[in-house]
C-alpha cells in the first residue's frame, strides 16, 4: 500500500500544482504572455505538435548519443585511472578543470571547430555528461575489497583477469550511479549546445524552438517546450534507475 501511495504522490502533487497555477492565472489576469496557464500552454502545444515532437527527437537524438559517448570515454579513462596511478596523476587534473569550465564559454569554439553540427553538439553534451561516469567508476574499481583482490593473486590470475572479473563487476554499483547522473547532465548539455548553435542560425532540436517562440513573444510556446525538456529529464532519470535495479538484481541473483 506505501509503495502504492509513493507511486501516486509525484501526480497527485503535480495535479494539485497544475490546478493552483491555473487557478492563480485567471483570478489574477495575467495575461498568457507574461505567465500563461496550464490551459495556454496545452493549447500551445496542440497548434505546433508537428513542430516540438520533431525537436525532441533531436534533442533526445544528441543526448543519448553524448551519453554513449560519455559512457565510453570515461570508463575507458577510469580504467586506465585504476591500472596506473602515474596516469591518474596526469589526467584527474584535466579532467576536473574541464567539467568545472563552463560548457557556454566552449560552445562556441566547439561548434566553430567542428564542421559537422551534429557531432558539435554530441561533444558539447558529452563533455558535461561524462566526469560523473568517470569520477563513480573509478572510486568503484579503487574499492575493490583488498582480501578478494588477494585471493585472485593468490589463484594466479593475472591483471586483466583481475580487472573484467572482480574489478569491473564490484565497480557496477558507482557506475550505475555514474550513469543515471550523466543521463540528465547530457540533456543539460545538448540544451545548451543547441542554445549556442540556435543563436547561430541552426536549427535544431527543442531549445532552437524556445530561442524562436522568446523573438517571437509565444510565451505558451516557450512552456511547453520547457515542460517536455523537463518531462525527458524524469524519463531519463526513471529509465537508467530501471537499469540499474535491473542489473544490480541480475548480478546478485
Amino acid at each position: 500500500m506505501n509503495r502504492w501511495l509513493e507511486r501516486l504522490a509525484p501526480i497527485a502533487f503535480g495535479i494539485i500544482a497544475l490546478s493552483l497555477w491555473q487557478a492563480a492565472v485567471t483570478l489574477s489576469g495575467v495575461p498568457s504572455y507574461i505567465v500563461p496557464g496550464p490551459i495556454d500552454i496545452w493549447h500551445a502545444y496542440l497548434d505546433s505538435y508537428t513542430i516540438l515532437n520533431p525537436a525532441l527527437v533531436s534533442t533526445l537524438t544528441v543526448t543519448f548519443a553524448a551519453l554513449a559517448v560519455a559512457t565510453a570515454v570515461g570508463v575507458a579513462l577510469a580504467v586506465a585511472m585504476a591500472a596506473s596511478s602515474l596516469f591518474r596523476a596526469a589526467v584527474q587534473p584535466w579532467a576536473v578543470t574541464l567539467q568545472v569550465t563552463p560548457i557556454v564559454a566552449i560552445a562556441p569554439l566547439i561548434i566553430l571547430w567542428v564542421p559537422q553540427p551534429f557531432v558539435a553538439l554530441v561533444v558539447c553534451a558529452a563533455i558535461i555528461a561524462f566526469f560523473p561516469i568517470l569520477s563513480n567508476t573509478a572510486a568503484g574499481l579503487a574499492a575493490t575489497p583488498q582480501d578478494l583482490q588477494d585471493l585472485f593473486c593468490l589463484n594466479g590470475a593475472s591483471r586483466w583477469q583481475m580487472l573484467f572479473l572482480l574489478r569491473l563487476p564490484s565497480a557496477l554499483p558507482n557506475f550505475l550511479t555514474g550513469l543515471r547522473i550523466s543521463g540528465t547532465l547530457a540533456l543539460v548539455g545538448a540544451v545548451v549546445a543547441e542554445f549556442v548553435a540556435g543563436s547561430g542560425g541552426f536549427a535544431s532540436g527543442l531549445a532552437y524552438r524556445i530561442i524562436e517562440a522568446s523573438y517571437r513573444l509565444q510565451i505558451p510556446l516557450m512552456f511547453a517546450a520547457l515542460i517536455m525538456l523537463g518531462i525527458s529529464g524524469i524519463f531519463i532519470y526513471s529509465a537508467l534507475g530501471l537499469l540499474e535495479r535491473f542489473l544490480l538484481r541480475s548480478r546478485d541473483a
